[in-house]
């Protein structure tokens, strides 16, 4: 849908070329736009499930009874590895008479330090993804100094079969930058 409407305002605007142009940055906006908010949203639940998880333990030092479990199938987002971990814990401390609480407080801490980890991980990609996206933007500066000099990029890019093929080839090079972008910046978060 937003692939149409920026090809319907593109070809509106400036024919044809515009109208790939727009359609494909439209595209690229939208998608990430929906990673952004995913990724948030798997961060949030991530985040709720750790503190249910210390929450979990220190009912536990309180001396509070063990709460079954959940079926991991029943969850909304499926069963993860702390749900996992969170059961096989109750199930080690009821065969061997472990100290529970110990148990689920390593699980935190240690799903604690991996998140950390992940969180130096995602800094450190970030430069990258910053230089991607800058220069993704860079021909933007280029037609603007095009208009400082005294010409017309954008009737040269959009207008003459050249410069319609060097529009098309930029665009899908500048895609295609960001998916290479995204994928080495993703790679540390697979682990999780």
């Amino acid at each position: 849908m937003t692939g149409l409407a920026g090809a319907g305002l593109g070809g509106l605007l400036g024919g044809p070329v515009a109208a790939v142009a727009l359609a494909g940055y439209a595209l690229l906006g939208m998608r990430a736009a929906i990673r952004w908010s995913a990724t948030r949203h798997v961060e949030q639940a991530r985040r709720r499930r750790l503190d249910q998880l210390c929450g979990f333990a220190a009912d536990l030092r309180a001396g509070l009874p063990v709460p079954p479990l959940s079926d991991p199938a029943e969850q909304p987002d499926g069963p993860d590895r702390l749900h996992r971990l969170a059961s096989a814990a109750v199930r080690l401390a009821d065969r061997t008479g472990a100290p529970l609480a110990d148990l689920v407080e390593r699980i935190e801490a240690d799903a604690r330090s991996t998140d950390r980890g992940l969180a130096a991980a995602a800094a450190q990609a970030a430069g990258a993804r910053a230089t991607a996206w800058l220069l993704a933007a860079l021909p933007l500066g280029g037609i603007g100094l095009g208009y400082g000099i005294g010409v017309d990029p954008v009737h040269v890019l959009l207008r003459t079969p050249i410069g319609g093929a060097c529009t098309v080839l930029a665009v899908a090079l500048q895609a295609a930058g960001l998916f290479w972008a995204e994928r080495l910046s993703a790679a540390p978060a697979r682990g999780a």
